[in-house]
């Protein structure tokens, strides 16, 4: 649906104006479409990106620090969605014998085994919102949506 039905606008300022809430609303309708679907998972679009960067790590654990830096979002408290990941027994933080300040941080297996399947379910869904597009306009638009952060 054209962005001018979906916000009931039907003129912008240019065309800049446009791409560019274009963009926020996409973003937007993104993540509440994998919200929804990580929902019986328990677990926020935050967390699961946790998951995947300690599953890429898995056998090896990763620092907060790491976690914040590789993250999708980067405003999101790193520290504070491990902690509710280890609530959930999903991850495990333990204490670096090298440096004090330091807490690593694994996968578990149960981890393991809820990525597995909501990522099954995520890439099936991700699949369906993008078979829209050509392959060819994918890499367009990751082209130009990488231009623009340059």
């Amino acid at each position: 649906m054209r962005i001018e039905d979906e916000i009931s606008q039907q003129s912008f300022s240019n065309e800049y104006q446009k791409v560019h809430i274009n963009i926020m609303f996409t973003s937007s309708w993104l993540q509440q479409h994998f919200t929804s679907m990580l929902k019986p998972y328990g677990i926020s679009l935050q967390q699961f990106n946790i998951l995947r960067i300690l599953r890429g790590m898995h056998p090896e654990p990763a620092s907060i620090k790491l976690l914040t830096e590789r993250m999708i979002d980067k405003m999101s408290n790193a520290s504070r969605l491990v902690d509710k990941l280890a609530v959930k027994g999903l991850v495990v933080r333990t204490g670096c014998d090298s440096d004090r300040r330091r807490v690593d941080v694994q996968i578990t297996d149960k981890g393991l085994d809820l990525l597995e399947e909501a990522s099954g379910i995520v890439q099936t869904t991700m699949h369906e919102a993008f078979n829209k597009l050509s392959v060819e306009e994918t890499v367009l638009l990751n082209d130009l949506l990488d231009r623009m952060r340059e």
